[in-house]
């Protein structure tokens, strides 16, 4: 048996001010009460309390602004760190991994999307060709990854929206091609976007499924270019 450690009073703050974010009293965006403040309504001392927030700063919680105070930036720590595992890994590994994620949010999407979704995705679709059409990296960005979290939103599995939503930083930098914007073409060449939507609505699963990992195939081929 070991010894019995007694909690420390920064731990304890930690898990006061987590108990805060889960339940929702503040959101994303949302500016947390100042070191006085805080101190005040927990009744402990200040320096428990600069502990306590830079706990939450290094799990990825909370962001510092210097003279601007101290704001939510994600409210749940294991998302978090799947962001940061992603980010460092390498691009190749990330869409292997996504090929399993992207054919499960298709295929089900096909089965369980709603008609309010299926003009979402629709929507996104548009303003994907409108960017498209005006060079826009960023809005096409954008639209492109709203479209595939949008998939993964429309397959009705929480669970699978999740994760999913953590790869939004790889998404990102995988769709944007500011060589092919700069022509106004677009990266899409077989337009495996536009065949996936329409297997979608026509809900057929094997169909959708395919055509998610003909866009990641031809993700896969234009990095492969790029390194040569």
């Amino acid at each position: 048996m070991q010894p019995i450690h007694r909690r420390s009073l920064v731990d304890t703050v930690v898990d006061e001010l987590k108990r805060e974010i889960s339940d929702g009293r503040w959101t994303i965006g949302d500016r947390i009460p100042s070191e006085a403040e805080l101190t005040a309504a927990l009744g402990v001392s200040r320096p428990s309390v600069r502990e306590a927030v830079r706990a939450l700063v290094q799990l990825g919680l909370l962001e510092t602004r210097q003279g601007d105070g101290t704001y939510l930036i994600a409210t749940d720590p294991t998302q978090v760190a799947l962001r940061r595992a992603i980010h460092s890994a390498d691009s190749l590994e990330v869409i292997r991994v996504r090929r399993a994620l992207d054919a499960l949010a298709a295929r089900e999407a096909a089965e369980f999307r709603t008609d309010a979704q299926l003009t979402e995705l629709a929507a996104r679709l548009r303003e994907r060709a409108a960017a498209i059409a005006s060079g826009d990296t960023e809005a096409f960005a954008d639209a492109d990854v709203a479209y595939h979290l949008g998939i993964a939103v429309a397959s009705g599995n929480a669970l699978l929206a999740d994760i999913y939503s953590s790869f939004d930083t790889s998404l990102r930098e995988s769709v944007s091609d500011a060589s092919c914007l700069a022509q106004r073409s677009d990266p899409d060449r077989a337009d495996m976007h536009d065949s996936l939507f329409q297997a979608i609505a026509a809900q057929d699963p094997d169909r959708a499924a395919a055509a998610a990992l003909g866009v990641l195939e031809q993700q896969q081929e234009r990095l492969l270019d790029e390194r040569g």
